[in-house]
């Protein structure tokens, strides 16, 4: 199996195209494990549809699918156009819906890749351990925390997020509201139950969040720990971000030699 390795806002992926949908699980379980395997925070696998230009399987590094993950919808937008298997412009169906991309250009080191999430699903606010906390959905379940100095957003995952992504099955996020126009956050995600250098869905609800609840821009820059910015904007209520992916190199997983004397590699 040939594996492509993309990287947008500092969540890397491990992407391929294949023509019959399988369990797959046990495959992105070693291969995204960074000591054992190739490393990766998921395993994409895009397939054929009828009405788009794919539909996609997709493994956190655990082994457990998800219906969506922004950063990944960005990189399987470049690799499917760099691939010739879309055009610039296209959708394709995820679990949590169709997801419209746009390659807006290409650079050396890969391309900007603008994906449109749709409108999130406004869930509830809860009072949690003296804390105000937001549940919504954007693709995935999202629970968001305000905090009132960056020094509060977590740099390592604590109890508290474990408890909390146990008891709503749902990724925790802590962000700070630094101006009208800058946000920074922290996401600890379920699949790889740490905090990641970014998550698209995480800064889709943050920002919808802060739009909704707190009167913020419908335009804003969202920093994430990977320090690599995204430009987010909402029209007609959906959720459109864009920025720069990476791509990183190619893979050639061991299962394509079999038939090869092993002392060969």
């Amino acid at each position: 199996m040939l594996l492509h390795k993309y990287c947008a806002s500092g969540n890397d992926f491990l992407i391929t195209h294949q023509f019959t949908p399988q369990d797959r699980s046990a495959l992105a379980k070693r291969i995204c494990d960074r000591h054992y395997g190739f490393g990766a925070d998921g395993l994409v696998v895009l397939l054929p549809h009828s009405k788009h230009a794919y539909t996609w399987e997709f493994y956190n590094a655990d082994g457990s699918c998800a219906s969506m993950c922004g950063n990944a919808s960005r990189c399987v937008g470049l690799y499917a156009y760099q691939q010739g298997l879309a055009p610039s412009k296209h959708t394709f169906l995820s679990g949590a819906g169709v997801i419209s991309l746009e390659v807006l250009n290409l650079n050396p080191q890969g391309g900007v890749v603008q994906s449109n999430l749709g409108a999130p699903k406004r869930l509830e606010s809860l009072q949690l351990e003296g804390q105000i906390w937001h549940l919504l959905d954007t693709g995935v379940p999202h629970l968001v925390h305000f905090v009132d100095h960056p020094n509060k957003i977590p740099t390592h995952k604590t109890p508290q997020m474990q408890t909390l992504r146990a008891r709503f099955d749902a990724n925790v996020n802590f962000a700070y509201i630094q101006d009208p126009r800058t946000i920074k956050l922290a996401t600890y995600e379920r699949g790889v139950e740490d905090i990641t250098l970014a998550c698209g869905t995480g800064m889709a609800a943050v920002f919808a969040c802060a739009y909704y609840q707190h009167n913020h821009n419908p335009q804003a820059v969202l920093i994430p720990p990977s320090g690599e910015a995204l430009n987010w904007y909402l029209r007609d209520d959906e959720l459109y971000f864009q920025g720069q992916v990476h791509f990183i190199g190619f893979i050639l997983e061991k299962s394509a030699f079999k038939g090869y004397r092993a002392d060969l590699f």
